[in-house]
């Protein structure tokens, strides 16, 4: 195969330097280009027939020595049944061990949502504060402000009253 490769590699070669002596030099070389890789594709699938044959006799090789060998002490049915307990205990003991991973993941992904939260929900405190501590003195000084537009305001009112020079009305009766 390899000297088939080799030969193809060798023409495609020839062909190229003979394309570069042509006028239409891309045409020359696609076409050689196609040629060999039609060859390539050939020999590619006599390999895999020549593989296939290989490793079906190579195989049945295998198979024939194994049936000609005596037998293993693996192969007596008490050994096969202690081999089988033990195999059903290491399943057993790797089912258990991926449940009590399982559980650990999502206790811990339980675990790291609420402590993300919790982050986020003190960030807000913290920006809440934050934001009152920025706008207390505004506040405070809103606060005077209405304070003192309410004493204007009371003072205004009792300066009007004293000033009022008509007798207030009279009480309304009483229910019967």
């Amino acid at each position: 195969m390899k000297e088939e490769r080799s030969v193809v590699d060798r023409r495609a070669k020839q062909e190229q330097v003979a394309c570069y002596q042509k006028f239409a030099v891309e045409d020359c070389l696609r076409e050689s280009r196609r040629q060999r890789r039609t060859l390539d594709d050939d020999l590619k699938r006599q390999e895999a027939a020549i593989n296939d044959i290989d490793r079906k006799r190579r195989a049945a090789a295998q198979l024939e020595r194994l049936d000609k060998a005596p037998p293993r002490p693996q192969d007596d049915p008490e050994k096969r049944q202690q081999s089988q307990q033990s195999q059903e205990n290491r399943e057993q003991r790797a089912a258990e061990h991926a449940r009590t991973r399982a559980e650990a993941a999502a206790k811990s992904e339980a675990n790291r949502r609420d402590f993300e939260a919790k982050q986020r929900s003190n960030a807000a405190e913290q920006a809440k504060a934050a934001k009152m501590r920025a706008e207390a003195p505004q506040e405070r000084e809103r606060y005077e402000r209405k304070v003192e537009q309410a004493e204007e305001h009371r003072v205004a009112r009792e300066r009007r009253n004293a000033a009022r020079s008509k007798p207030r009305s009279a009480p309304l009766p009483t229910p019967p």
